[in-house]
């Protein structure tokens, strides 16, 4: 091996080593729910917001808000989360961008799974995305939360625009 072949494999390596990891979670202390989608963590010292990736849940003021919230408060609260990471991790607004866990129950896909959440692909963080959609299919069959009735009257994406 060349000394120059030698020299790029040990800069790659380098480089490969400091680069963060797509998929590797760290520990973050839980604080309190936001709404259903976004939550307040002590993430290395600090209080962070944290979007969750793949989901969007109904705001505060529209139907199903509060249970989202509600349902987010009750599966973290008094732990420790784990955030996991996407290719992205921060958004247009500067909250954090994570699949958060506590022990190996993902929230993400609990609170689609639990009809309290749609599965929407922001790209491009779509690591998970079809295990979101099979999560919702199941919610949908199950008639829970929203799909009890068929749904929602609005998107939360249709009712932002409108309030």
């Amino acid at each position: 091996m060349s000394i120059r072949n030698a020299f790029l494999i040990s800069t790659l390596l380098l480089v490969l080593c400091i680069l963060p990891v797509s998929g590797y979670a760290e520990s973050a202390r839980f604080l309190t729910v936001i709404d259903g989608d976004s939550l307040l963590v002590e993430y290395q010292g600090r209080s962070r917001e944290v979007r969750l990736i793949g989901v969007d849940c109904p705001e505060w003021g529209q139907e199903y808000g509060t249970e989202a919230k509600s349902h987010a408060l009750t599966f973290c609260y008094g732990k420790q989360v784990r955030l996991e990471f996407d290719k992205s991790r921060k958004d247009r607004y500067g909250r954090m961008l994570a699949y958060v866990y506590c022990g190996d129950t993902m929230l993400n896909e609990e609170m689609v799974r639990a009809g309290l959440a749609l599965a929407v692909k922001y790209k491009p963080n779509t690591k998970y995305h079809s295990r979101f959609k099979r999560a919702e299919k199941d919610a949908r069959l199950k008639r829970r939360g929203f799909w009890l009735h068929g749904g929602l009257k609005q998107t939360p994406s249709q009712w932002r625009k409108r309030h």
